[in-house]
């Protein structure tokens, strides 16, 4: 996984349900450490435009048909290219407070290319987080083992006896 992935992931894991209340790990304004930790502006601007693409994206990984409003988030995003010796390099040109938001946007899309499948939300109904599934048969289901993995089979184990 690059950087961009790690955005993403952080991204869409950051409204975790706590306590059984959804919170919300973005901020905007100074100390913010999120876009200081992926090279954002920090801005208002750019919080609200990352809010609005972890919705997006969350409910397009969730199965439903959000591509309107995504089209919308990124009507304003390029790619340009550039040569190099190495080949063409391609450079996304944006407002800098969609910067964040729309490089999320490109890790989701690339993670739906290369692995299909693998980026899912988790199995427990009550969490919001999601998980990019690094297994090798691929059958990951929870964003955790420790917690929700762990609270769903002994959920199971308690239903059965």
């Amino acid at each position: 996984m690059d950087t961009n992935d790690d955005l993403l992931l952080e991204l869409l894991n950051s409204s975790p349900v706590i306590n059984g209340a959804p919170t919300d790990a973005l901020t905007g304004g100074a100390g913010n450490t999120f876009a200081d930790q992926f090279g954002g502006t920090g801005t208002t601007a750019e919080t609200v435009n990352l809010r609005q693409m972890r919705d997006i994206l969350q409910r397009l990984i969730r199965g439903a048909d959000a591509t309107r409003e995504l089209n919308a988030a990124l009507e304003s995003a390029a790619l340009t290219p550039e040569a190099t010796p190495q080949g063409l390099r391609w450079n996304l040109r944006t407002d800098p407070d969609r910067q964040l938001a729309t490089r999320a946007a490109t890790a989701w899309s690339r993670i739906l290319e290369e692995h299909p499948g693998r980026l899912r939300a988790c199995a427990n109904e009550e969490c919001n987080l999601f998980l990019f599934d690094r297994s090798r048969p691929g059958t990951a289901k929870w964003c955790s083992m420790a917690t929700c993995g762990n609270r769903m089979k002994a959920r199971t184990f308690a239903q059965r006896h």
